[in-house]
């Protein structure tokens, strides 16, 4: 079998073939560097004429097993989840002045599961999710929710960092 280059054209003609998302699935956690990913979003969804889906993932507070609960853990929950959902549609809000859908969606979980989930479950073609870029150690210990979207992400993932380029 032998290759055959393309020229540099050609691979240009093929991008819109390869990469046309009609969804785009934005996970944030109200940092900066979550924004920052919205904002890439907003910049793909101007280009390509398609809808957001802003997702916050709100994790239960871990219980150590035969400890006495001091508090209600699943009132909390009920309190995250509302008051994450608020700010969501507040985040949306702001970008109605670009002409794309924005919505938002709230889940209850472990945040890489109920990211990759979603993606499947609202048959998403593309994540834009950021990173903090802890390396070494903190790595370790913290680990990282956008690699672990990475690996079991059912579509493309742009992560973004600190260090990325500026769109807007």
């Amino acid at each position: 079998m032998k290759t055959q280059l393309m020229e540099p054209e050609s691979v240009v003609d093929l991008v819109p073939q390869i990469l046309n998302p009609q969804k785009i699935l934005v996970p944030i956690d109200f940092s900066t560097m979550s924004k920052q990913a919205f904002q890439y979003a907003l910049r793909f969804a101007e280009q390509f004429r398609c809808e957001i889906i802003l997702l916050h993932v709100v994790e239960p507070e871990t219980v150590i097993a035969g400890t006495p609960l001091a508090l209600d853990v699943f009132a909390q929950l009920d309190e995250d989840t509302a008051a994450a959902a608020a700010d969501l549609a507040a985040l949306a809000a702001s970008s109605r002045n670009r002409p794309n859908s924005v919505t938002s969606a709230v889940r209850n979980g472990h945040a890489p599961n109920e990211i990759t989930k979603a993606a499947k479950d609202l048959d998403v073609d593309l994540i834009i999710i950021a990173t903090h870029g802890y390396t070494s150690w903190r790595h370790l210990c913290i680990s990282s929710t956008a690699e672990r979207v990475v690996r079991a992400a059912p579509c493309p993932v742009l992560v973004v960092r600190d260090k990325e380029h500026e769109f807007c």
